[in-house]
């Protein structure tokens, strides 16, 4: 069985931005029961724009913040190419959009649901769903997908077309965000393609060259929808939707699985999904994991878990594993009545104050879906419900996207439906962090330069790796350029600013 495609593909539509004055604020709502903690008293939503009016539609991935502090994603429609487009948002909900730098038949990408991933250059990488101009691709109508370029000066342009070898060997429909590894090539999968058209894994550098590190088969799961991330210890982890054997999955297909590869392509399974009793464990995975401070990785599943109904498909969880395959269960969603907690999660990321955030797709007071918080204790907390008043018109959206934690200290994210035009919305919620910075790459040598993002960084007089003063300079409000000191050792980055000292929300590996 495959992943339905209304929860892989969440679809929705940019608009005209909404005035300040028009601009929809809520305060959360406080549930205590069934071991659900009081909501955050700062926890307030605020509706930053709507999509649609010939400015695109259907926003359907995370955002992702440049170096110039605004925030980038896509969205799968579009006024041209019509099947999707990049876009630039200010925090305060200001667009502008990017088109190809190619105008040729068939060098564009088409339905770009993965987002986009800031690279140490400065640039942004992506995939889209079709298009390309793929020798091999199925179709003129349904062509294999591309590895996409957004230089936020100078438009799109496509850096590779899958589908270039025969049988699509190569991969085909990229579904997923790219991640750049420490050696600054970019590592994502795709879903179909490869020499068992189960899907693959695949690495390719900025300039285009792609290599493809392992094809799967079914036994050791199939057909990633989540990207990769690579952990503290060098290897890649992700998951597959199907394939698998868990030993309580009814599916032919499988159940889904979460895996290890190394940069060379030498591939482990670390877990097969629904092994215990009525997949209380979670199937299909969705997303992309995270490593959390205590050096565990986390994700979501849209189905399964254990308030199991009969005659539905479950309602999704967040779980725990550490990078030895040890998996714990974290939260099973539907736990109150109705699924007023909400249920089939996006995804989720942890926060500076050291709490997983995440959006369900449904559920909630109107079923549109929830933005929640989490704690490592299991205790969840409802942020927002969408679309609170219920009817036909969710002005506030439906059917949110995970989010992403800007320097600002805020969550910002965006709804693939609903909104006035019902093209979707892009929103911020705030919970009263504070501001801080984030290196743009996780981990470098002594010497190596690194681009730091952060909110109002003018006039900063010091930066540190884990205490080790760096020389930089100070690129704008919110970008420094630091080089790694000799001494530095593994720890936070620290900017000292007029204002005070921002922290960075991970620390940074010193490498080899």
């Amino acid at each position: 069985m495959r992943l339905s495609r209304s929860f892989v593909v969440m679809a929705a539509s940019l608009a005209v931005l909404v005035s300040t004055s028009a601009a929809q604020t809520s305060a959360a709502g406080i549930d205590t029961s069934n071991g659900h903690d009081s909501v955050p008293s700062l926890a307030n939503f605020t509706k930053l724009a709507d999509f649609g009016n010939g400015n695109g539609e259907y926003p359907n991935a995370p955002l992702a913040q440049g170096t110039d502090g605004n925030l980038y994603g896509t969205t799968q429609n579009g006024p041209w190419p019509s099947n999707g487009f990049a876009f630039k948002m200010t925090l305060g909900g200001t667009f502008s959009t990017f088109d190809y730098a190619c105008t040729e038949n068939d060098c564009t990408g088409h339905q770009p649901y993965a987002g986009l991933e800031l690279a140490s250059d400065g640039n942004f990488y992506g995939t889209t769903y079709e298009g390309g101009d793929g020798a091999y691709r199925s179709s003129s109508r349904y062509p294999g997908g591309t590895v996409l370029q957004l230089n936020p000066e100078g438009g799109l342009n496509t850096i590779y077309s899958f589908c270039s070898l025969v049988a699509c060997d190569d991969g085909d429909d990229p579904f997923s965000p790219l991640v750049q590894g420490s050696d600054g090539n970019f590592y994502g999968v795709t879903p179909d393609g490869g020499v068992n058209n189960l899907g693959t894994v695949f690495s390719v550098t900025t300039d285009g060259t792609l290599t493809t590190l392992h094809s799967f088969a079914s036994t050791e799961g199939n057909t990633p929808y989540g990207g990769l991330m690579q952990a503290s210890d060098g290897n890649f982890y992700g998951t597959t939707g199907d394939g698998g054997s868990g030993a309580n999955c009814t599916d032919e297909g499988g159940c889904g699985t979460i895996f290890k590869i190394t940069s060379e392509g030498t591939l482990t399974t670390l877990y097969n999904f629904c092994g215990q009793t009525n997949c209380a464990d979670g199937y299909y995975p969705r997303g992309s994991l995270i490593q959390a401070t205590d050096g565990n990785l986390y994700g979501v599943t849209i189905y399964g878990g254990a308030n199991t109904k009969s005659g539905s498909p479950n309602y999704g969880t967040v779980f725990e594993i550490t990078t030895a395959g040890v998996f714990t269960s974290l939260y099973s969603f539907c736990a109150l009545t109705n699924c007023a907690d909400g249920y089939a999660p996006a995804g989720i990321l942890q926060a500076t104050d050291g709490n997983f955030y995440g959006a369900t797709y449904y559920g909630g007071a109107s079923y549109y879906g929830t933005l929640f918080k989490l704690t490592s204790a299991g205790v969840l907390s409802t942020l927002h419900d969408f679309c609170p008043k219920g009817g036909e018109h969710c002005t506030d959206g439906e059917y949110p996207e995970s989010l992403v934690q800007a320097t600002d200290g805020d969550f910002y994210g965006v709804a693939g439906q609903g909104g006035h035009s019902g093209h979707g919305t892009a929103f911020k919620v705030s919970v009263g962090l504070s501001a801080f910075v984030e290196t743009v790459t996780a981990s470098g040598a002594a010497g190596s330069s690194v681009i730091i993002l952060g909110t109002n960084m003018t006039g900063a007089s010091s930066v540190t790796f884990n205490g080790a003063a760096a020389a930089f300079t100070l690129v704008s409000s919110t970008e420094i350029t630091a080089t790694v000191p000799s001494r530095a050792t593994t720890g936070p980055v620290v900017v000292t600013t007029p204002k005070g000292k921002l922290t960075s929300n991970k620390s940074f590996t010193i490498s080899d």
